[in-house]
């Protein structure tokens, strides 16, 4: 897997200071995309197990909230593969720390649920069991509004993930009530 950035005090995806990770790699290519040259799955730099290290290193201050990571696409099968080591360990290692992945995908596409013409991988359900909040939905350009937090156009969700698993519904997280309303 390779990566275009880390950003080690994000406040802009996510909830409280994050370390952010923007992995290369997106076949859905939305018109308007802010960082269209991370479609290219060999944009930026390897990951490595000292990209991890020093990633890591920054859940030692307490201040960080947790991991974000956004790209490019996270849910592209070679991402995917890479992922879920990572994940299995941050959330061994940081228990206390969340995770929130960005996504084109809808949750329903990533999980096989019915009415979705996608296949899940025999991987993603046990990555999606590390997520903490999913943003999920292309990117729209017409509906792109400046007011939305954690977010570039309306029709994305923010999912609260625990919630979703708990209840067997997709459940809205509630940092959403906070958005503000410019069109």
């Amino acid at each position: 897997m390779y990566y275009g950035t880390i950003k080690k005090s994000d406040i802009a995806n996510g909830e409280g200071i994050r370390t952010t990770i923007f992995v290369s790699g997106c076949r859905n290519r939305c018109p308007g995309c802010f960082q269209p040259e991370t479609w290219s799955f060999d944009y930026g730099t390897p990951f490595t197990e000292k990209t991890k290290a020093e990633i890591f290193k920054t859940f030692d201050n307490p201040v960080v909230a947790g991991l974000t990571i956004l790209g490019g696409e996270p849910m592209e099968p070679e991402n995917q593969r890479d992922l879920l080591p990572l994940l299995r360990e941050f959330k061994t290692c940081y228990p206390d720390k969340n995770v929130w992945l960005y996504t084109g995908n809808l949750y329903e596409e990533l999980t096989g649920k019915p009415g979705s013409h996608e296949k899940a991988l025999d991987i993603t359900e046990e990555l999606l069991s590390y997520v903490d909040i999913l943003v999920d939905g292309r990117f729209i350009e017409a509906e792109k509004r400046l007011g939305l937090r954690f977010r570039g156009s309306a029709n994305q969700r923010i999912i609260d993930m625990n919630k979703t698993r708990a209840e067997g519904r997709v459940v809205i997280w509630d940092g959403c009530a906070l958005d503000k309303k410019y069109d």
